[in-house]
Order: C-alpha cells, then sequence, then structure tokens
C-alpha cells in the first residue's frame, strides 16, 4: 500500500507576464524525501513556493496538510535574512514560542548545540543554512519545503545540511527538496520529481526510476529525462537559484515576490 499524500499539486499552473513557469503540474508529496530536480529555470523554485502556499497558483490546485489553511509547514526559502544582532538561540527562541518548541533542541537537531550563543552575522554561511533548517522543522512540521539547502557550501557543510534536512522524514512527515545536488539526492532521497520547462518529465521512487530510464544513478537519470548533462559534485553552487522564473526569488515584483522570512507554521497565506 503506497503512503497516503502529505500534500499534492493537482493541474498546477503558475504564470508570470502570461507566461508559464508551472504548467499544469500534478504531483502526491508522501512522507519521506522528495528531491526536485531540474534545470535553472525548470520551476523548481517556484513549485516549491506554490505547494507551501507562498505563491498562489494561477491555476490548478493544492492541497496541503490540515487542509485549507493548514499551518504545518516549515518552508526554508534560498536566502533567510536573519536580523542581525541577536544569537541563534534568541533567533529560534522568537520563532519557538510560536509553535511550542525549544530553541536548544532545535539547534541540537541540526548539530548547531555548541553555536547557540553566537550571533547570526558571526555564523558561516553553512551555519547559517543549518539555522534556517532548523527554523523550518520547528513544531515537527508535516511539510518541510526546503530550497537549495545545500547551495554555496563546502562539501562537508553540503552533506551535513542535506542529512540534518533528510533526518525530518518519517512515517507522517515528508522533505521536499529542490536541489543541484545530485551525488546527495542519490544518498538521500526516497522519491525524485524531475522537471523541464515546467512540467514534471518524470516523478516516483528513486530505485524505479532508476530502472525505468535505465540509469545508474541520478546525475544519469538526469541527463537521461531533462535532457542535460548531470551536475558535478559542487556544481550546485552555479544557480543563484530559478531567478529566471519570471517573479522568482528576489524580483520584488508585486505579490510574487518573495517574503523576507518564513518560519515554520506562519506564512503569508
Amino acid at each position: 500500500m503506497p503512503d497516503e499524500p502529505v500534500a499534492a499539486l493537482s493541474d498546477a499552473t503558475r504564470t508570470y507576464g502570461g507566461v508559464p513557469v508551472l504548467d499544469a503540474v500534478s504531483l502526491a508529496v508522501e512522507p519521506g524525501v522528495t528531491a526536485v530536480v531540474g534545470p535553472n529555470g525548470s520551476g523548481k523554485s517556484t513549485l516549491i513556493r506554490v505547494l507551501v502556499g507562498a505563491t498562489e497558483p494561477t491555476a490548478g490546485e493544492v492541497r496541503q496538510p490540515g487542509g485549507p489553511g493548514g499551518k504545518s509547514i516549515g518552508y526554508l526559502p534560498q536566502r533567510v535574512p536573519f536580523r542581525p544582532g541577536f544569537t541563534a538561540r534568541e533567533t529560534l527562541a522568537f520563532y519557538g514560542r510560536l509553535v511550542g518548541d525549544d530553541p536548544d533542541a532545535a539547534l541540537e537537531r541540526v548539530g548547531l548545540g555548541d553555536a547557540g550563543d553566537r550571533r547570526v552575522e558571526a555564523l558561516s554561511g553553512g551555519m547559517r543554512r543549518l539555522l534556517g533548517i532548523a527554523q523550518a522543522v520547528l513544531g515537527d512540521p508535516a511539510l518541510v519545503a526546503l530550497d537549495e539547502p545545500a547551495s554555496g557550501l563546502d562539501p562537508g557543510m553540503r552533506e551535513r545540511a542535506f542529512r540534518a534536512a533528510a533526518e525530518r522524514a518519517d512515517g507522517d512527515t515528508a522533505v521536499v527538496i529542490a536541489s543541484h545536488a545530485l551525488d546527495l539526492v542519490d544518498e538521500h532521497a526516497d522519491r525524485v520529481a524531475v522537471l523541464r520547462r515546467g512540467g514534471v518529465a518524470a516523478a516516483g521512487p528513486l530505485d524505479r526510476l532508476l530502472d525505468d530510464h535505465d540509469a545508474a544513478d541520478a546525475r544519469e537519470l538526469y541527463r537521461v529525462v531533462a535532457g542535460e548533462p548531470g551536475t558535478r559534485a559542487g556544481d550546485e553552487d552555479e544557480p543563484p537559484g530559478d531567478g529566471d522564473e519570471r517573479g522568482g526569488e528576489g524580483d520584488g515584483e508585486g505579490d510574487d515576490a518573495e517574503p523576507n522570512v518564513h518560519v515554520t507554521g506562519v506564512s503569508d497565506r
């Protein structure tokens, strides 16, 4: 028996200036780790934002945990502007009070237990990504969506960030990760959705997709399905995101601009 989906998109379309970035996408998100991969501009960031409710679809439906208006969602955008002057512990304590979670436990979950008293501006880029993951999983949300959590990190920190995210997945929790880090997809993902030109070119359990496409690993699957060479380790640093998805992150245009801060259980819906 397949797991009951935690969230789902049904014929979800999102256009910017009349140009579709997501085009009639249907995707069921089940418990475990689902990796969303694809070339730059294929719709990965937009899919994540639509899935969590940060961006409304132009057409189609989105089913989220808890039904319409459900609050059990954690979201990490590519850039999280933590307020300077606060320590890592104080930052998580602010958000933790909203969802009833312990900031020290949250820091321990991502391996930042010894960094609680450091101000956020003094943290390395990798440690800030880990802090963002800790924020996204506060309150034990049913759906955690992370946009390029390993981007810009050295190999050791890439693995640490991806593992910290993947460890949150269980029989009741779905973790969705948009990523170019195909080696980490191989290691941690249960399911993969390959996007191409705004649509889902292939989706399902990773093992099944590898068999179906006679691919040895996620990199080869990407090449076969997306029609592009797979990225090498470290190539996930290349894109600033799917900013070419017309109205994507940081463009500041209308209600499609990325909100400044996303907090588990609190969104701009």
